[in-house]
């Protein structure tokens, strides 16, 4: 039964914790899970992933060790171990437990239930859609799904958990030992496509809690529980990278399996994910350093940023012989720092006990294993859920390099930026030229004008069909590639008023296509540089380029420099 709480819960400041709330999940360990098999099966999978774990970081991890390891003292280097808590926002039409609907920036205290409340008798009911967008999230990541998982209460006390508790997972989670393949740009100049993995412990579900808004001018705290009782996944992965720029790739990995699974939107601006990092620092091959928990990051960027910021403090603070706190710590955007929120020296005693009002959670290999008189409209069968597995983003990137002829980076690039492979796509429907030839035009010139206005491609001045006309004028060879950039440009800024056929017109930016100017304007720059066409005829083949250039100069880049070096040629050797 729903029932709509119309105004808004209020709650004095001094009777919230003014420490803040305790993690959502158990303690991060760096064990892996005690509670995951130990069949022959797992042994082989934890094996394998040690294994993948120890070829990438023997190939690709230099970068990221040169740029984050300090030396302390006498050549104590020291580098950062980053392990990653997420929550992820299942995608469902109701919660978890209820049927309240889930809607976001929805009137405050509209979609709750007498379970969201807490009311006394009121009853769990599990959301099978929430089961399932666990247990494919699972089977994306090569994890084991446990056949039986069991659901625990979190106790802890804060004023948007209404009950006391939380519903989640601590002894047996839905989903253990998987791994996550993702990628990132490494090398010299940041252009190539480095593939790289973190293990991930468990995928386990449970609840999330209301909003709490603090008014200081008022002292109190408002509550808003349209929140509570969404459906969360929460993904722990194992301490496996190093730096900043390796955990905002894996998450932005995470983002695009799971859009492409429909379990998360994966909005961090919504708060559909929230990122909460562990960072230590040591020396390589000596247990891991005092770790440092920052909380509730909502942007990839700023993921990034925190933690190489953390990193470097915690070198800083060991090399003035100071002490790295177990501490919990948060994010400040506009400083790049972050900030004590509080210690975590005393163990928190979360009396975990498992959930009385729920069974346990059983999922099935195929149709003939489920029990004789089950509701199978109610039950969750792995074969069916892998039957619906979409492509995945590694999969779909190699499909793209073999379809297309194009680089590992640029598939990279294209999937990366949501709606960018569908605009590739769409302009080579509509031209001739080649695919190597249009990628350059998607992942150069319109992502630096997207990203330069903060725009996403969605919201591109250039149509697919506009880009497509003017690559078409290249392609015949009406106009240079320099007039060609000039035109999107134009195009950029009318936001696609006039064709690129228009603009070319307009700003007479065709080809030179009568002869005899090209061979007087080329007369002309030979008769203009003497020494470059000494230098020419010593040997010096470079300074033809600038001659070309000096052409195209005068041309105003309406020259074609195929037919600039051929007739330059001709002059020079007139001349020798």
């Amino acid at each position: 039964m729903n029932t709509s709480l119309s105004s808004w819960a209020s709650c004095s400041r001094s009777e919230s914790l003014q420490s803040g709330r305790p993690s959502a999940t158990s303690p991060f360990h760096w064990k892996s899970s005690e509670t995951s098999p130990t069949s022959p099966t797992m042994a082989r999978r934890r094996l394998r992933g040690w294994w993948n774990l120890f070829q990438s970081r023997s190939s690709v991890n230099s970068a990221c060790m040169r740029r984050m390891s300090s030396t302390l003292g006498c050549g104590l280097k020291l580098e950062g171990v980053v392990g990653l808590e997420i929550h992820a926002q299942i995608q469902s039409h109701t919660k978890m437990f209820s049927g309240s609907a889930v809607h976001f920036l929805s009137p405050p205290n509209s979609l709750v239930s007498f379970f969201d409340a807490s009311l006394p008798g009121t009853l769990p009911v599990l959301n099978k859609q929430c089961v399932e967008a666990a247990v494919m999230t699972g089977l994306a990541l090569d994890c084991h799904i446990n056949r039986k998982s069991l659901f625990d209460r979190k106790h802890y006390f804060y004023a948007d958990l209404p009950a006391g508790y939380q519903i989640t997972q601590q002894r047996r989670p839905v989903a253990v030992d998987g791994v996550l393949n993702y990628s990132l740009l490494g090398g010299k100049n940041k252009n190539q496509m480095v593939r790289k993995n973190v293990r991930v412990k468990q995928i386990q579900l449970e609840q999330d809690s209301g909003k709490s808004l603090h008014d200081d001018a008022r002292e109190r705290t408002l509550i808003d529980l349209n929140r509570a009782g969404v459906g969360l996944m929460e993904l722990v992965m194992e301490p496996d990278m190093t730096c900043g720029e390796e955990a905002a790739a894996a998450v932005r990995e995470l983002q695009l399996i799971m859009q492409a699974l429909g379990t998360c939107q994966g909005n961090m601006s919504e708060g559909q994910l929230r990122v909460d990092a562990n960072v230590s620092v040591h020396r390589p091959g000596e247990p891991l350093g005092v770790r440092t928990e920052v909380k509730n990051i909502n942007s990839v960027r700023y993921l990034a940023k925190a933690i190489d910021y953390e990193i470097r403090r915690q070198v800083d603070v060991l090399r003035r012989g100071g002490r790295v706190h177990n501490e919990t710590r948060s994010y400040n955007s506009k400083s790049g720092t972050t900030v004590p929120m509080r210690d975590k020296e005393g163990l928190q005693d979360y009396r975990f006990m498992p959930e009385p009002n729920l069974p346990p959670l059983m999922v099935y290999e195929d149709p003939a294993s489920v029990p004789p008189g089950a509701d199978v409209q109610r039950t969750v069968v792995l074969q069916t859920l892998r039957s619906k597995l979409p492509e995945l983003p590694a999969v779909r990137r190699d499909r793209l390099v073999e379809t297309y002829n194009i680089l590992p980076e640029h598939s990279f690039t294209l999937l990366n930026e949501e709606g960018l492979v569908e605009y590739f796509e769409e302009v080579l429907k509509a031209t001739s030229r080649e695919p190597r030839k249009v990628i350059g035009w998607v992942t150069n010139e319109l992502l630096a004008l997207l990203k330069q206005q903060d725009l996403n491609v969605s919201q591109s001045r250039v149509s697919p069909s506009s880009m497509a006309q003017l690559l078409e004028l290249l392609e015949a060879g009406s106009i240079s590639s320099t007039a060609a950039q000039q035109v999107f440009q134009e195009m950029w800024r009318q936001s696609g008023a006039k064709t690129a056929a228009e603009i070319v017109n307009e700003q007479d930016l065709s080809l030179v296509s009568d002869v005899e100017q090209l061979h007087a304007v080329c007369a002309k720059v030979v008769d203009s540089h003497p020494q470059e066409v000494q230098a020419f005829q010593a040997g010096n083949q470079k300074v033809l380029n600038k001659l070309i250039g000096s052409v195209r100069k005068e041309t105003k880049g309406r020259a074609d420099p195929i037919a600039v070096r051929k007739i330059l040629l001709d002059k020079i050797t007139e001349t020798d």
